[in-house]
């Protein structure tokens, strides 16, 4: 790394915003000083490398083809340096990071959060509610909980409930509903990509998808959730979306058999790096939680 002593980091930090944003304005923006001072740094740092980084045109710079190759090497190396950085702010302020779906974060999670910050007043929780498979070990995300098979590569898995499906509906819909075949004669709500079909439940009771008709189709489990609350129709569900609905009287499960889909939560870390005291303490208030299978305890505050 000997050759890092020949270059200014300012002139390297403007290259990279300026082949970023497309612009020494924007580039100027962003680093809070002049355009002439972008302009100076790029001009020093392109002399530096004895070639130019930027072709210049009217409306803003286009990278050559040697800049376009050292841009995308100075844009992952100050990302890694920005990832590390945070990740010391985060730790100095007791802050957890958490990557989890939107649908666990809305449904379940939300309204159990206040238990755990009653607990560990010391730790604070930032939820990151995003479907995207996010690597513990290159982000300054500290866990990830995830649906799977708890196959990841390079991670550390710790497996936290199985998911087990059953039918939802509204309290008056749930009356018609005496036995699984009743579900060929109901609006039947799906996703357009579910992670199981319905024959993870119709399967153990002798019945197959074929049975059921048409109703509505939304966008994520969400929606369909609040769909059956609305009485449009029966959702497969499963423990953590539909536990609160259930025991707030705003859903009903109209039959007491529920099936194991494969699938499973799951409590993801680095492999590479151990866990800390906050990591550790909100996987031991998390299984905790879900040991009691997800059913909402007194006081619980009601989801919108």
């Amino acid at each position: 790394m000997q050759n890092l002593n020949r270059f200014h980091l300012n002139g390297l930090r403007a290259l990279e915003a300026a082949g970023r944003l497309g612009s020494l304005r924007a580039a100027a923006g962003e680093l809070g000083v002049t355009i002439g001072a972008v302009s100076q740094q790029v001009l020093k740092a392109e002399e530096q490398f004895g070639r130019p980084v930027f072709e210049r045109h009217p409306k803003g710079l286009r990278p050559t083809p040697f800049g376009e190759e050292v841009l995308r090497y100075l844009s992952a190396g100050f990302a890694e340096i920005s990832a590390g950085l945070a990740l010391g702010d985060r730790r100095r302020e007791g802050v957890l990071t958490v990557s989890v779906a939107p649908v666990f974060a809305s449904k379940w999670l939300v309204w159990r959060l206040q238990r755990f910050r009653d607990l560990h007043p010391n730790i604070r929780i930032r939820i990151d509610a995003d479907v995207a498979l996010v690597d513990p070990n290159a982000s300054d995300v500290d866990v990830c909980i995830r649906v799977g098979r708890g196959n990841w590569p390079n991670v550390r898995a710790e497996q936290l409930l199985d998911q087990l499906v059953f039918p939802v509906c509204s309290p008056v819909l749930a009356e018609r509903l005496r036995h699984p075949r009743d579900l060929a004669h109901v609006p039947i709500i799906r996703e357009p990509t579910p992670m199981f079909g319905w024959d993870a439940w119709l399967g153990p009771n002798g019945l197959d998808e074929t049975i059921l008709g048409d109703g509505p189709v939304f966008s994520d489990a969400s929606l369909c959730l609040d769909a059956a609350v609305a009485g449009q129709g029966v959702f497969l569900g499963w423990e953590t979306l539909a536990c609160d609905a259930i025991a707030m009287g705003r859903l009903s499960a109209p039959f007491p058999d529920r099936y194991a889909t494969g699938i499973a939560y799951w409590f993801v870390t680095s492999l590479s790096a151990p866990p800390t005291r906050a990591v550790r303490a909100f996987r031991d208030w998390l299984k905790g939680e879900l040991a009691s299978r997800a059913a909402p305890e007194a006081g619980l505050v009601s989801a919108p």
